[in-house]
């Protein structure tokens, strides 16, 4: 293509399907596309102090990042998220791939594990992730967003990595302050089991998972005619199945279940009741136990789940800031990465979950009232009098040099008053202000913003000085 310059100065493509002119981009409303949002200042330094804690955490947990691709080929990504597979955003054929923006981490994560032939791993990922959803920003519902997946990949003991993505998600939702929350707690093959012992057909399993799980947002009426008219489910299967559903609790539920005779009888309930029990008892010891709500309601709708599945809700009370749904979710893929290597003799089980972190940052965001500080400057080099810019530079990089977060005016001669309210708006901790007869003298002055006081402090002592009193605050 080539471009043209109009006799109105225009630029043109010759394809006649960009107009870059003034004109256009002057009757162009502005506004960011539906599904994202810009982030400012302040909402970035909430943000980052959120995922600085949820990093944290991962990385206690002995958690290695990675990174993958935002585009995957088609390929990759078709056939692994049941019915939400017509939410993934296809890209135009370019250079001869059908490529797709991903639309979560975890498929990209088993495409890399099984690419690289790796038979262990232990990972976090935080990146955006893109879904041709119905957005509703205001429960942190967005087409563009971040997830934040702790992941632990290989052949382990029964529960042991399970158990720790509980407690992952238990230690994350308690630093970053949200309030009350609880962990529902379901089994895939348990699932397999009651549908079975119901009369569903194997062949429309995983349809009526998705039906199943819209019940934390449907009512059960409704849920119940959806699996009658568009599942084909017989009526009295349907009764048969709310029978299960509508059950929750704890470790006596997962006995009460053990002694049902025609779920005694599946050896795959049967698996899936002693993985509860083992799960409950080690969440037992890591003192989240008290977390978990054992439901029978809770299907993941994801084709990739196996194993063990779990979801954590906020318990919102009065707080209508908390009404935005799940936080957090995930549970066991044992033959996800087993499906892009079919000849690789041995799977590679994998158990993750994946962090709410839009949802979060939205209660946190709208909590927000006082002031948050969206610099990280630790010290403002300040001039009392004109002429003085040389020895700002000087001392600035001195600090610079010296490790510190430091920042002046750009202005030769700024006033003392608005350098100081600058410190003051953006919470600046110090101030050294800069006076002919101080520096005559080989001193200058260090302010502390917050209460005023200044001392006179010699040049030579002013790194040591300044550390020592960041150090102690």
């Amino acid at each position: 293509m080539e471009n043209t310059t109009g006799n109105d100065g225009t630029t043109k493509v010759n394809d006649g399907s960009i107009d870059v002119s003034g004109s256009a981009l002057r009757n162009l409303s502005l506004k960011t596309p539906k599904g994202t949002r810009d982030h400012g200042p302040k909402a970035m330094a909430i943000r980052q102090r959120l995922l600085n804690q949820v990093i944290q955490v991962f990385r206690k947990h002995g958690a290695e990042t990675i990174d993958t691709p935002v585009f995957e080929l088609k390929q990759v990504l078709t056939g692994k998220y049941g019915e939400d597979g017509k939410l993934i955003y296809d890209l135009k054929d370019q250079g001869g791939e059908l490529l797709a923006l991903r639309y979560d981490l975890t498929v990209p994560f088993a495409r890399y594990v099984s690419m690289s032939n790796i038979s262990t791993i232990k990972r976090y990922h935080i990146a955006k992730v893109y879904r041709r959803d119905n957005p509703q920003s205001m429960r942190g519902r967005y087409r563009e967003f971040y997830q934040c997946d702790f992941d632990i990949a290989g052949t382990y003991d029964p529960m042991l990595p399970d158990a720790e993505c509980v407690k992952v998600v238990c230690e994350i939702l308690h630093d970053v302050g949200v309030g009350d929350f609880t962990i529902k707690l379901n089994h895939r093959k348990l699932l397999e089991g009651i549908f079975q012992v119901c009369g569903v057909p194997a062949d429309i399993f995983r349809n009526v998972c998705s039906s199943i799980d819209k019940l934390d947002k449907t009512p059960w009426n409704d849920v119940r005619q959806e699996m009658i008219e568009q599942r084909g489910v017989k009526e009295e299967t349907v009764d048969r199945i709310a029978s299960y559903v509508t059950l929750h609790g704890g470790l006596e539920l997962v006995n009460q279940l053990s002694e049902d005779e025609q779920l005694a009888r599946i050896p795959r309930a049967r698996e899936a009741l002693q993985d509860l029990r083992l799960l409950f008892q080690y969440c037992d010891i890591f003192q989240v136990a008290n977390r978990i709500s054992f439901d029978l309601s809770l299907a993941r709708g994801l084709d990739y789940y196996t194993g063990i599945i779990y979801e954590a809700v906020l318990l919102a009370g009065d707080d209508k800031a908390l009404s935005v749904g799940s936080v957090a979710g995930g549970g066991r893929y044992d033959n996800l990465v087993g499906m892009f290597n079919p000849k690789r003799k041995q799977q590679v089980p994998c158990v993750g979950v994946s962090i709410g972190v839009e949802r979060l940052f939205s209660i946190i965001e709208a909590r927000s009232i006082a002031t948050v500080r969206t610099n990280a400057t630790e010290v403002y080099v300040a001039s009392a009098h004109k002429g003085l810019h040389l020895r700002r530079l000087e001392i600035l990089n001195k600090l610079w040099t010296a490790g510190f977060k430091a920042e002046h005016s750009y202005k030769l001669n700024p006033k003392l008053l608005d350098q100081l309210q600058h410190c003051e708006e953006f919470q600046i901790p110090y101030a050294i202000i800069l006076g002919n007869d101080e520096l005559k003298r080989g001193f200058v002055k260090l302010r502390e913003i917050s209460s005023r006081q200044e001392l006179e402090v010699t040049l030579d002592t002013l790194i040591e000085e300044l550390r020592r009193r960041l150090h102690a605050s």
